[in-house]
């Protein structure tokens, strides 16, 4: 249980090299368009792609993947699933990033999987290494979202300006929904992957052309 915990703690923390920090998933588009404006329209904002969007999908794609027999399969599922050219580029390098540095707890064999794969999204990699190592899945589940959120919730803290305590505050926040998503991707199967979040898809495609960026996405 410790070294499972402290598994999850380092995989999925800020400081491990996916580059989390250099994506905001449409988010910088959606403040330059006034979409997002404070806490609470961040919050909101969140929220919504976390039950309807990316945050729900990766938590099914990640279910499959600490399951999978296949892992070849649900990587390129996983790969089509991306609405918009930097949404599959921020996953896809993401779970790249995150094969490499994990390597020092990677299986052997799974490492000749991802080898003979080539790069996947970045909830397969998460899910598929720790089904691997035996790590509960609903404990990566939660972590996973926890750390995809916290993520984007830095990414807001610097866009709109917040302070700190709002960007906590939002986090507080989205403890709950995080909580939904687990338990409704409990058993989901890859049919009921969909997304009704098309405000967020837009502005990831239109941040490809914003003229002013700070992030990749």
């Amino acid at each position: 249980m410790a070294e499972a915990l402290l598994h999850l703690l380092t995989w999925l923390s800020p400081a491990f090299p996916t580059g989390g920090f250099a994506y905001s998933h449409g988010l910088e588009f959606a403040v330059e368009a006034g979409d997002v404006r404070d806490a609470a329209g961040l919050a909101a904002w969140l929220a919504d792609v976390l039950r309807y969007g990316a945050g729900r999908n990766d938590a099914v794609l990640l279910r499959h993947a600490y399951h999978a027999r296949d892992l070849a399969e649900i990587a390129a599922f996983a790969a089509a699933c991306a609405p918009s050219r930097e949404l599959a580029a921020e996953t896809i390098n993401q779970g790249a990033a995150f094969v490499a540095a994990a390597k020092p707890w990677m299986p052997a064999s799974l490492a000749a999987i991802f080898a003979a794969i080539g790069p996947v999204a970045y909830p397969v990699a998460v899910g598929a290494l720790a089904g691997a190592t035996g790590i509960d899945e609903a404990a990566v589940s939660i972590a996973y979202l926890h750390g995809w959120t916290a993520n984007l919730v830095s990414a807001g803290v610097r866009l709109i300006p917040l302070g700190q305590n709002a960007g906590l505050a939002v986090q507080a926040g989205l403890e709950a929904v995080i909580g939904e998503m687990v338990a409704a991707t409990r058993g989901a199967s890859l049919e009921t992957i969909a997304s009704a979040c098309i405000g967020a898809e837009m502005a990831s495609m239109r941040h490809e052309t914003q003229y002013t960026r700070l992030f990749r996405s």
